[in-house]
C-alpha cells in the first residue's frame, strides 16, 4: 500500500500534464480555425534595411483583394485552409494560396534550390508543442513551411515560425533577378477584426558554391479584415463544384511531399505550365464535365519529378 500511495502524486502529475497538453492543442486548433471566413485583404511590402553595397531600395508595394478562407480538412491535429479570391465587379473566382497546419509534424518540405523542395525531418526540440504551417501555390505546388508555437500573451493569439527558406514571391520573380531566395520568419495574429500575417523577409542570392549574399530586408504585412459587404457565393460555388478535383491534385503532390527526397518542378519559375491546364480542368468540371484523373496525371508526368 505504501508503494501505491507513493505513486499517486506521480500519476496525478502525469495525468494533469496530459490534460494540459490536450487543452493547449485544442486552444491552438481553435485559433487556427478562426482564420476561416470572409475578408477584405490589404497586402503591403516595404524594403527596410539595405545590405548590399550600392543597392537601391525598391519601391513599396501595395495591393489588395477580397478573399474567403474555407476549411477543407479539420481534425484535432491537422487543419487545411483554402483561400479563394473574388473579383467584386465580374464575380470571377481565382483559387489562391493554401495553408496546411499539422501539430508536431514529423517532417516538412524546405526550398533547397531553384524549383526544388527537399523533405527533411523536423528537429525534436523545435517540434515539441509546435504547429508546422506549410503554404502552397495556386496549383497546390509547394511554397514554404515554418514551424512554431502559438502564444497567448495578454490574450493575443500569435503564432511565430522559425526561420525558413522560400522561393521568390509572385510579385517579384517576374521582374527581379538579383536574388533567388527569401529567408523568412512568419507571424500570424488574431485580431478583433480578423487576423494578420506579418513577414520578416531577407532577400538572398544563394550561389552554387554554397555562399550567399544578403541583398535587403523586407517587412510584409497582410491584413485580413472581416467583411459582410462582399458576395462570396461565386467562390463557395466554385469550391463546391471543384473540391473533388483539387483533392486529387493534392493527393498527387502528397506522393512527392509526404516523404523524402522531395520534389523538383520542370517548369519556369512562374509555374504557368502547370497552373493553366489545372485551372482549365477545374473550370471544365465546374461547367459539368466529369472528373478525369488521367488528365491530372498527364500534367504531373510532364512537369513533376522526385528531387535528386
Amino acid at each position: 500500500m505504501k508503494l501505491l500511495h507513493a505513486s499517486l502524486p506521480l500519476l496525478f502529475f502525469v495525468s494533469t500534464a496530459a490534460s494540459a497538453a490536450t487543452a493547449d492543442i485544442a486552444r491552438d486548433h481553435d485559433s487556427i480555425l478562426k482564420m476561416q471566413g470572409e475578408y477584405t485583404v490589404d497586402f503591403a511590402f516595404d524594403e527596410t534595411v539595405l545590405l548590399k553595397p550600392g543597392y537601391e531600395r525598391a519601391a513599396a508595394m501595395r495591393s489588395g483583394g477580397d478573399e474567403v478562407v474555407i476549411v477543407v480538412e479539420d481534425t484535432p491535429r491537422r487543419i487545411v485552409l483554402q483561400h479563394l479570391l473574388v473579383d467584386t465587379k465580374s464575380g470571377h473566382v481565382t483559387k489562391h494560396w493554401r495553408q496546411d497546419w499539422v501539430y508536431e509534424a514529423p517532417q516538412r518540405f524546405e526550398f533547397s534550390a531553384d524549383q526544388t523542395w527537399t523533405v527533411r525531418a523536423i528537429p525534436a526540440a523545435l517540434n515539441q508543442g509546435a504547429w508546422t504551417q506549410c503554404v502552397y501555390e495556386v496549383s497546390d505546388a509547394p511554397r514554404y513551411c515554418g514551424t512554431g508555437r502559438w502564444s497567448y500573451n495578454n490574450n493575443v493569439p500569435t503564432w511565430t515560425s522559425d526561420l525558413s527558406w522560400r522561393p521568390l514571391p509572385r510579385r517579384e520573380y517576374t521582374r527581379r533577378s538579383d536574388y533567388n531566395a527569401l529567408a523568412v520568419v512568419n507571424q500570424h495574429t488574431l485580431t478583433p477584426n480578423g487576423w494578420t500575417h506579418e513577414q520578416f523577409n531577407t532577400k538572398v542570392q544563394r550561389n552554387a558554391d554554397g555562399s550567399q549574399v544578403e541583398i535587403a530586408r523586407e517587412f510584409g504585412f497582410n491584413d485580413y479584415i472581416k467583411t459582410t459587404e462582399v458576395n462570396f457565393k461565386p467562390a463557395r460555388d466554385y469550391w463546391a463544384a471543384t473540391a473533388p478535383f483539387w483533392a486529387q491534385v493534392r493527393q498527387r503532390w502528397d506522393g512527392f511531399l509526404g516523404q523524402a527526397p522531395g520534389v523538383h518542378l520542370k517548369t519556369k519559375l512562374d509555374g504557368l505550365a502547370m497552373i493553366m491546364p489545372l485551372f482549365q480542368q477545374a473550370e471544365e468540371i465546374q461547367g459539368g464535365a466529369a472528373l478525369d484523373t488521367g488528365k491530372i496525371d498527364v500534367v504531373f508526368a510532364k512537369y513533376v519529378e522526385a528531387a535528386k
